[in-house]
């Protein structure tokens, strides 16, 4: 065999050398692979793992779920609901009206206190407010009425004061301005007969009673038929005529308040509503005087106000006010409104009726929108430049106007003086007919009809003179009267909403917090509100206001708590995003750990 035939490829001889190391390349990796690990050491590591996952469940968890948990104090939800729905409490309005007849006797008395009683039956339709008339002296009843009533704080609505007159054609009743009595003037052949079933007399009391209450009706229909909770509509109060109740055609007078308010008579109320205040227990009015120019430096507002407006305030027993004065010179006119034009037929300087939202300044004049708790009341006196006199509204050629919830502008044009164009002092004289239309617009603000003296006075000089309640009886008692049985239903049903949607909004989320405050607020709230109701039914307006003020005020600080309005916007999804980073690096190796030996444990049991 030659050379050549005995030599071996590459490639073979390389399989023939790795398979001659086969036997060493096996022996060299049974002495590289570890020992076997000690069942001590297994345990020690499958303790420190169950250690770790022991104090995660029983320790970390409970810390967890202790510190994120959401507290949710416990809410009456039906109860508020039942009181948002008109449920709980159905409002109603009885006035005790008085009767005195000194001139009458005994039984002809008490039968025209049957009869007028029967009268008013006849012509109310509205169940919720009705007028009950009792006679003054009767000595068993109405004695014992007083004597109760002056125990528990009820009033009189009214007092009717019956007085016989001679050559008097048909009975008259008058309103005293500055009191709640009626004076009611007879004929002596006008006396009410027992045997009769009615009498001219009980017809005219009637009569004048309806007219007398009809605004205060119309209000409380208003502020029902506005409610959702009330279980009126304000569709159901519109109808267009008024329809006695002992007509065919009327309606249940336990059912809705229909045929009581008029289009015309709703959006009265409507304006009357949108440009007053909501009731608040202080006021503070701030005063202003305002001019372009270094004069005048001063003026009489102390005694002014004492003579002018604090006899109103006074007056206005339901509220309190404070009241502040500034004088303010160099007031340029805002940049955004038009510059006044020059009339060149009357010599005036008039500025447009879409230019009055602009006149104030607010960038530059000092007017703040609200000092101290109560909301605040501005009345501005502006004395224009004296090359821009006499400054009048264009068309109406009034000097003054109101800006709904807000206060009062008057324009005051003063005559020259000696040897100055603009006098230096605003006299008491100068101020008299401004701070009466600040009275006019002071009454406006607050909702109450304003007196015939106020609005002659200043009919010329307020857009919103005519919308105004043009009474020929007038009595501002009566009127603080009807405005505080007003107000008490309106705060009334303006808690009882705030009751209802609180509720709403506790069952719609229930990942929101629910502190003890918000359920002390929900206890409190539906005590004044139960307190309200009752007082209502007893007379006692005073105390229903007083206890409707602390229900609103206890619904609202209940529903605007912070700490339960800040997770409204703090959804469940993202707490997904605070703890995934958190627990991530946390939770694999522990899980991973526990997978391990639990696999360990497994493999050496089955295998």
């Amino acid at each position: 065999m030659t050379q050549e035939s005995l030599t071996l490829p590459p490639a073979k001889a390389e399989r023939e050398t790795l398979d001659t190391t086969k036997p060493n390349t096996a022996a060299t990796l049974a002495i590289k692979r570890p020992p076997p690990e000690k069942p001590e050491s297994i345990r020690a590591r499958s303790l420190v793992v169950f250690t770790f996952w022991t104090v995660v469940v029983l320790l970390g968890l409970p810390v967890w779920l202790w510190t994120t948990s959401i507290h949710r104090a416990h809410l009456p939800l039906q109860e508020m609901l039942d009181w948002a729905d008109g449920k709980a409490c159905k409002l109603t309005f009885p006035l005790h009206i008085l009767l005195e007849a000194p001139t009458l006797q005994h039984s002809e008395a008490q039968h025209l206190v049957r009869t007028t009683q029967h009268a008013l039956d006849d012509l109310n339709e509205f169940s919720a407010h009705h007028l009950r008339l009792s006679l003054d002296d009767y000595a068993d009843k109405v004695s014992a009425l007083e004597v109760k009533g002056e125990e528990d704080g009820a009033e009189a609505g009214l007092r009717i004061h019956l007085s016989a007159k001679d050559n008097l054609g048909t009975p008259t009743a008058n309103l005293r301005p500055h009191s709640t009595v009626l004076d009611v003037y007879y004929a002596p052949n006008q006396a009410p007969s027992i045997s009769s079933s009615s009498s001219a007399l009980a017809s005219t009391i009637a009569a004048k009673l309806q007219e007398i209450f009809l605004e205060e009706k119309s209000g409380i229909t208003y502020i029902l038929a506005s409610s959702p909770g009330s279980g009126y509509n304000q569709q159901s109060t519109t109808s267009s005529s008024y329809t006695p109740h002992n007509s065919p055609s009327s309606p249940n007078r336990d059912s809705k308040p229909t045929s009581i308010l008029s289009p015309e008579i709703s959006a009265k109320l409507a304006r009357r509503r949108a440009r007053s205040l909501k009731y608040a227990p202080t006021y503070h009015i701030s005063i202003s005087l305002f001019t372009p120019t270094d004069l005048p430096t001063s003026w009489d507002i102390d005694s002014a106000v004492a003579e002018y407006l604090q006899p109103l305030l006074d007056a206005f027993t339901i509220s309190n006010f404070t009241i502040d004065t500034q004088v303010q010179h160099y007031a340029a006119f805002s940049p955004s409104m038009r510059q006044p034009e020059h009339e060149a037929t009357t010599n005036t300087w008039t500025f447009r009726q879409e230019d009055l939202g602009s006149f104030i300044n607010a960038a530059e004049w000092p007017l703040g929108p609200s000092i101290g708790s109560g909301p605040t009341l501005n009345f501005l006196l502006y004395v224009p430049s004296p090359d821009m006199r006499p400054l009048l509204i264009k068309d109406s050629g009034a000097t003054s106007w109101l800006i709904p919830q807000w206060g009062g502008i008057t324009i005051l044009n003063p005559p020259p003086q000696i040897g100055s164009p603009t006098p230096a002092h605003l006299t008491h004289a100068m101020l008299e007919a401004p701070l009466q239309t600040f009275s006019h617009h002071l009454l406006s603000l607050l909702g109450l009809p304003c007196p015939p003296s106020l609005s002659s006075s200043s009919s010329s000089s307020s857009s919103f003179s005519s919308s105004s309640v043009q009474e020929v009886d007038y009595s501002f008692p009566l009127s603080l009267l009807t405005q505080t049985r007003i107000h008490t239903a309106s705060l009334f049903f303006s808690s009882s909403s705030t009751l209802g949607a609180l509720a709403s909004l506790s069952a719609s989320l229930p990942n929101i917090p629910i502190p003890e405050t918000v359920a002390d607020g929900v206890s409190q709230t539906i005590h004044h509100l139960r307190s309200t109701c009752d007082a209502l039914k007893k007379g006692e307006s005073a105390k229903a206001l007083e206890h409707a003020r602390l229900a609103e005020e206890e619904s609202e600080k209940a529903f605007f708590e912070r700490s339960m309005v800040g997770q409204v916007y703090f959804p469940e999804q993202h707490k997904v995003a605070v703890y995934l980073p958190l627990l991530g690096p946390i939770g694999v190796p522990l899980v991973t750990s526990l997978y391990k030996v639990i696999r360990g444990r497994a493999w050496r049991y089955w295998f």
